[in-house]
């Protein structure tokens, strides 16, 4: 081999390698490519949990140490990805006492909790709202609204009435202008944020047709992205079907939910898609294997329709089993998470669009009081613990082989862009 070919295949090594560092880094924003998240041109995967109480405890400096110990035991367990409030509206230590006067206390348990992310490497979604009554809600805002003479009277007046519009708007602002103290850096400019959520399970069951739902998340998703490019937005739907696709609403548990999976998350500005699953809750009296049976079609069908109707990454936002339903057993537990697991890694290994899942939900330590019956605990050794790290290894795999072939792909196009020798003599 002629020495000029030795330094270029040299060179072409030490790229290689440089590339293969930049590929495993969570630095960067992550973006949609195609079915697939991506960080620095390198695909990305969300195995992560929910954890909402992290601005709630981070609020008092003397608990900020559970916040910490969370986030370092959850990347000791390769997690990627947490889900939580960036809401608390009204009632006992809100963010947000009455519409844009916010509990500065409150904002910076956020930011620390933002910080602690970044500092063990593990991006965040920020919840903008609930449907719920917990912390406020839809609910406060349409109260806020009543009392300044609006004629209001329905919660699901949240998704139509002007005021409550613009109350909401300028939380969303609020939210993305914020400037972390402890960072130093606004929010819309973190990358530590994979992703904003419009709200948390929004439900208008006053409007079956799904457009009520439909005119609201196209007029707020617009909104964010007049607001913030950076980030990834999703709409914090649960996945029920509607009105654009009739057989798959056979697949719904019992209810009026007024959303519309498909319609919904057609919406241009929606970046990617997000289901909930709970067959324990939804199907109370269904036997174990009929829960199960539930999960397998429901799961199946929003990867397929991810994969093959919006063309967009999905993420299993929320799921898990309680251990206070009758009958629950660890191994109970673990068939959910290994089912769920093993459809995203399934469709991940292919390229497909489940890109990840989040578990409801992480708790540490000493915080008994937030054990709804779905808290795991990553400290104390469980069968459902192992299967949790075993997924981290499995999508850290996946992940390595990906970055090979963008890798290659690199080296190819690098060493096609050289000059070509007459007679292809090199």
């Amino acid at each position: 081999m002629k020495p000029h070919c030795l330094i270029i295949l040299f060179l072409s090594i030490v790229s290689y390698l440089k590339l293969g560092a930049d590929a495993f880094s969570s630095n960067g924003f992550v973006r949609t490519k195609g079915v697939q998240f991506s960080i620095n041109g390198y695909p990305y995967y969300a195995n992560g949990f929910n954890a909402y109480w992290l601005m709630y405890v981070a609020s008092d400096p003397s608990q900020r140490h559970k916040i910490s110990a969370a986030f370092q035991e959850a990347s000791r367990h390769g997690l990627t990805v947490a889900r939580t409030w960036a809401f608390s509206d009204g009632g006992y230590r809100p963010l947000q006492y009455s519409p844009g006067s916010y509990n500065e206390d409150m904002f910076q348990g956020l930011d620390f909790a933002i910080a602690e992310a970044r500092r063990h490497g593990i991006k965040i979604i920020l919840s903008f709202a609930n449907n719920y009554v917990s912390f406020g809600g839809k609910k406060q805002y349409v109260d806020w609204a009543k009392s300044r003479g609006r004629p209001v009277s329905s919660e699901d007046d949240f998704f139509t009435d002007s005021l409550v519009k613009d109350f909401y708007k300028n939380h969303i602002k609020a939210v993305l202008n914020r400037f972390n103290t402890f960072t130093k850096v606004h929010y819309r400019d973190d990358p530590t944020i994979m992703a904003w959520e419009l709200m948390n399970e929004p439900r208008c069951p006053s409007d079956p047709t799904g457009r009520t739902i439909q005119a609201w998340i196209t007029e707020m998703a617009a909104y964010v992205k007049s607001l913030d490019r950076n980030h990834l937005l999703e709409a914090g739907l649960e996945g029920f079907y509607g009105q654009s696709s009739l057989q798959s609403k056979t697949l719904n548990p019992p209810g009026q939910f007024g959303t519309d999976f498909i319609a919904n998350n057609r919406i241009p500005d929606i970046d990617f898609v997000t289901v909930h699953s709970y067959p324990d809750e939804w199907f109370v009296d269904a036997s174990e294997q009929s829960q199960m049976e539930f999960l397998n079609k429901w799961l199946d069908a929003h990867i397929q329709d991810a994969q093959n109707v919006l063309h967009k990454p999905i993420i299993l936002a929320e799921f898990g089993k309680s251990m206070k339903k009758a009958g629950y057993s660890p191994a109970q537990r673990d068939v959910v998470f290994n089912t769920v697991y093993g459809k995203i890694y399934e469709s991940a290994k292919r390229g497909g669009a489940a890109a990840g899942g989040l578990f409801w939900q992480l708790l540490g330590n000493g915080m008994d009081n937030f054990q709804d019956g779905y808290g795991i605990i990553l400290g104390q050794s469980s069968s459902t613990v192992d299967v949790i790290a075993q997924q981290s290894r499995k999508l850290t795999l996946i992940r390595k082989i990906f970055a090979r072939m963008v890798n290659v792909e690199k080296w190819k196009r690098a060493r096609g862009q050289g000059p070509v020798r007459k007679g292809g003599q090199n």
